[in-house]
């Protein structure tokens, strides 16, 4: 969910990049409800380092908007194999713009942060860091490119497998979510945790920054702008809690981190993103990545449910889109543009590395830097947070990193 008055202007490119040049957007939906599902490629790729390979597929879906039947698809994405020569990384990532130009900053951005994450010669020896320093780096560029970012941008969120750990990277209220295998079940954990007013954290930041948190009713006086709860993003519905400044009624973010957005920036808005990381094991089965046009209605959980339903995610992602799709035009007379990766890990074996712990065969895992040490514990259902510091300097004082401590996911299976 991105700004209040979000439009685009320029025609999404039929390829995205690298390895993806194969995949084109989804057609669109008939009114029975049908789609149309164009050049879906299932791809495989080794890593053979631990002696496993990853299959894959994407789906990307331009959404219904009947009042502006020219809006293009403004989500883009970025599957770029083998960085830096190394047959053990791959990166996937999904970039969701918004406002008038979007679609011009989400394809910027897609191409400029895996560029400058792949030239970073610190890459395998600082992941964290790297990621850091890609997305302030994207975020400088963008400033700086002819795009004008003052009430558009992109959010972002990026899966890089490294050998048999993964780094994830967010900024913004997309999501990454694993399913791991628990017995007799398949659940989800959430990789990345949306960045949204709804976090406390997050809305008490960005109000130090000095910006209001309120909803559109609240902000156009039809409800108290003194009640500063809003229940959650599942209960909320069509009308979420959104920054803006003091005395105006802009720029209206749903999302408390972004790339671009240079107007928001100055009450909050940061490109720092929050980066996970997840050793993998052999009952970790596959990985989602996915913009808000999917989990705007569906669970993790649901998610899940539906790629481990269907054995090939191509069809995996077919119906994933289909049920997105339909549950937007319950709830509203239009839907958001959706876009999902679906990542298959197959064969592979428990081979060392990390100390298990708990059923579902998740980890516990130090991770020394040249900045220290940081420790991430990993429990079944809850978020994988791995603090690092910033070292930007031209980050604005109140723009700080938050740490995160969010209890186990509650999960609909």
């Amino acid at each position: 969910m991105g700004c209040v008055n979000s439009r685009c202007c320029s025609r999404y490119p039929l390829s995205s990049d690298g390895d993806s040049r194969q995949y084109r957007e989804v057609g669109p939906y008939s009114l029975q409800g049908k789609h149309i599902l164009t050049q879906r490629s299932l791809e495989s790729v080794p890593v053979p380092s631990h002696n496993f390979h990853l299959e894959y597929s994407v789906l990307t879906q331009r959404g219904y908007y009947p009042d502006s039947p020219d809006k293009e698809n403004q989500d883009s994405f970025c599957i770029r194999t083998q960085i830096q020569g190394n047959p053990n990384i791959h990166f996937f990532g999904v970039f969701d713009g918004h406002g008038q130009f979007g679609t011009q900053c989400s394809n910027f951005v897609k191409d400029r942060l895996v560029d400058i994450l792949a030239n970073d010669t610190a890459l395998l020896d600082d992941p964290v860091k790297a990621f850091n320093s890609a997305f302030s780096a994207t975020n400088y560029e963008l400033r700086n490119s002819e795009i004008d970012d003052s009430m558009s941008g992109t959010t972002a969120i990026t899966v890089l497998v490294v050998g048999d750990t993964l780094f994830v990277a967010n900024v913004g209220d997309s999501r990454a979510v694993i399913a791991v295998k628990d017995g007799n079940q398949i659940v989800a954990e959430d990789l990345s945790y949306d960045q949204t007013p709804f976090r406390r954290d997050e809305c008490e930041r960005v109000k130090l920054c000095g910006a209001r948190v309120l909803s559109v009713d609240q902000v156009e006086g039809l409800k108290d702008p003194n009640i500063q709860t809003w229940g959650n993003e599942e209960s909320q519905g069509g009308d979420p809690p959104r920054l803006w400044v003091q005395n105006g009624m802009y720029p209206g973010t749903a999302f408390t981190r972004s790339v671009g957005d240079s107007t928001a920036e100055k009450i909050g808005v940061i490109a720092v993103p929050e980066v996970s990381m997840v050793q993998l094991t052999a009952n970790h089965l596959f990985f989602v990545v996915a913009s808000d046009g999917v989990f705007e209605f569906l669970s993790s959980q649901a998610v899940v449910n539906m790629v481990a339903s269907n054995s090939d995610p191509r069809d995996a992602c077919g119906s994933i889109a289909g049920e997105s799709y339909k549950i937007w035009l319950e709830h509203e007379n239009r839907t958001d543009d959706i876009t999902i990766i679906i990542v298959h890990i197959k064969g592979f074996s428990n081979s060392g590395g990390g100390t298990t712990d708990g059923p579902s065969g998740t980890n516990v895992r130090r991770m020394i830097s040249r900045r220290g040490t940081s420790e991430v514990s990993v429990t079944p259902g809850s978020e994988l947070y791995l603090s690092a510091k910033s070292d930007f300097s031209d980050l604005h004082s109140c723009q700080h990193v938050v740490s995160i401590n969010r209890s186990p996911l509650e999960l609909d299976i």
